[in-house]
């Protein structure tokens, strides 16, 4: 078999977290990469540099020492829980990727992100929590594990190695080219892109930068990797896919926007045109909690709060949610319940002791601390009585907040928010109610109410109960106050469906044939199989799912290009490599 040396490059379009870890796959073993994308140099690493870099692991080191009992089993029911695949075609893969993630990430995970550099906190996040049901959504224990320089530490160790691939002329960048097709030749292989050379722009990471074409391009490769993600950065294309049979009556009018511009989803339809095999179009993940941010960075930029338990949520009539639609347990149904209602964002109810304990604020540029790998502000955000310096900004600087010394003020301040948006007007007594009987069920240890019952769960804990979820209390209790009502828009966030592949992550055709030549990552991939989450996420699955995804696309094109030699380059103790 010809040496990689031999062969045309791996051409990647997209050189985010999965394109990065298909690179560093691929010039492990030697094999020529081209990594391809529409963007500057700046922008590598793709979304995955703005995450907070939690990754979904089971049965940790972590977990064992914070004394949680989980296990492969416990993961996989409540994955299927929460996928709750229903689709015989559509989701023959997306089962396959299931099971395959839920046993990547209980046997191998958490040593190959820590072989590659990765190191998480010390405690574990407890990200949705589920739906009061054993075996329905959500995790059952705590399973998020945030990464110790969030988004941009995950980045950097995959980008380092690719970058000193790169200089050994192993592996090699073309930025500011967009790819508008892919080429394929008559056997049916992919073998190329064609496209657009974009002018210069050196705009900062993240920021939108120009569409203006100043040459063509077209590039040969011994195979083609599609890793250029979803389409949260397009709102026209998610009202486009948006499910209003699921989630109606109508298309919502106003999101706020999760990810950069870029991220518009035009490698999706690209590989359609070429004969790849899309699925699950309308299965989105969105969130419930987003807010303006008062200094974006990309146009109509939104933050998501990452909410623990405590904060009354209200619709925009005034009402309480349901349960068990409570902040951190459910996003979907929360979701699927706020489209119920005709309008487009609900409110938290809650004061400073809860603010400053409950808000967290989901991005890498939002959590100075972790980012930077900074102890004392790490301890600053576990001790301090005034939230995080982010969450203090929002408070002082964002148009979602109210913040009022008493309800009736509160309410007032409410109302200038709703009048706004074209929402109804909350009436005082009403609300005034509802903060009332939720008040009386956390005057005990014991309660009916469901959300003072997953307040005092939350709790049993020890680092929740340290440092993520207030001690319960009385919102109208002067001694918690200030009052604080934030507005929580609907924010645009990531793809659940997408290009279909098998477990090489080797796109699929429509007749159920594998593509050859054509391989999908990441997003773009549904995070694999063109649907691994089914509807719904567990969260950490994300950056978890590109990182398995890219591992698996480099390793299969690394095993049909080498063949035996594909395992000369391996590194790191995972039993994959016995495959290889």
């Amino acid at each position: 078999m010809a040496s990689a040396d031999e062969k045309q490059p791996v051409i990647i379009v997209g050189a985010g977290l999965a394109g990065l870890v298909a690179a560093f796959e691929l010039s492990e073993r030697k094999v020529p990469v081209l990594l391809i994308d529409q963007e500057n140099e700046h922008n590598l690493g793709g979304q995955a540099f703005w995450s907070l870099g939690g990754i979904f692991v089971v049965d940790s080191t972590e977990q064992r020492r914070m004394g949680i009992k989980d296990s492969r089993e416990l993961a996989m029911r409540d994955w299927m829980g929460s996928a709750r695949f229903d689709r015989e075609k559509d989701d023959h893969w997306p089962r396959q990727w299931a099971k395959a993630f839920v046993d990547f990430a209980t046997d191998e995970m958490e040593n190959y992100v820590k072989d590659r550099g990765l190191g998480f906190l010390v405690n574990v996040g407890w990200a949705e929590r589920g739906d009061g049901t054993a075996n329905g959504h959500g995790n059952s224990v705590p399973r998020f594990h945030i990464t110790w320089g969030t988004g941009p530490e995950v980045v950097r160790v995959f980008a380092e190695p690719v970058k000193k691939a790169a200089e050994k002329g192993i592996v090699s960048f073309k930025f500011r080219h967009a790819v508008d097709e892919l080429i394929v030749d008559e056997s049916g292989r992919a073998v190329g892109v064609r496209g657009r050379i974009l002018e210069d722009d050196d705009s900062p990471r993240g920021i939108k930068s120009s569409r203006v074409e100043k040459d063509k391009f077209e590039i040969r490769g011994s195979a083609v990797i599609v890793s250029s993600g979803g389409i949260g950065g397009n709102v026209e294309a998610v009202k486009a896919a948006w499910p209003v049979d699921r989630l109606g009556p109508k298309v919502p009018e106003n999101f706020v926007v999760g990810v950069p511009a870029h991220v518009d989803g035009r490698m999706i339809g690209i590989a359609e045109e070429a004969g790849a095999h899309v699925i699950n179009r309308d299965r989105m993940w969105h969130y419930t909690e987003g807010l303006q941010n008062w200094n974006p960075i990309w146009p109509n930029h939104g933050i998501r709060v990452l909410p623990a338990p405590s904060s009354l949520w209200l619709d925009a009539t005034g009402k309480r949610l349901p349960p068990f639609l409570y902040p951190g347990s459910d996003t979907l149904a929360t979701l699927k319940y706020i489209c119920s209602t005709g309008y487009d964002y609900t409110w938290f109810i809650l004061d400073q002791s809860i603010i400053a304990r409950e808000f967290a604020l989901s991005g890498s540029e939002q959590n100075p601390d972790i980012t930077g790998k900074s102890l004392w502000l790490l301890l600053t955000r576990v001790f301090g009585k005034k939230g995080t310096v982010p969450v203090q900004n929002f408070q002082k600087h964002g148009a979602d907040f109210v913040v009022r010394e008493n309800l009736e003020d509160l309410v007032a301040g409410m109302n200038e928010l709703a009048k706004a948006r074209n929402g109804p007007l909350l009436n005082y007594d009403d609300v005034k109610e509802v903060v009332q009987a939720r008040d009386d069920q956390f005057n005990n240890p014991y309660t009916k109410d469901g959300q003072a019952m997953l307040v005092h769960n939350a709790r049993t804990y020890w680092p929740d109960k340290r440092s993520r979820v207030a001690p319960p209390h009385r919102l109208l209790d002067k001694a918690h106050g200030p009052l604080i009502a934030v507005q929580m828009n609907l924010l645009t966030r990531k793809t659940l469906g997408g290009i279909e592949t098998n477990l090489d992550s080797n796109v699929m055709r429509e007749d159920g044939s594998p593509f050859p030549g054509l391989y999908a990552a990441g997003e773009v991939a549904g995070f694999g199989g063109g649907g691994v989450h089914g509807y719904s996420s567990l969260e950490g699955t994300f950056v978890g799912g590109c990182i398995f995804s890219g591992r698996a696309a480099g390793r299969a094109i690394a095993r049909e290009l080498l063949g035996d030699e594909a395992s000369s380059g391996a590194t790191g103790s995972s039993k994959f490599n016995s495959r290889l």
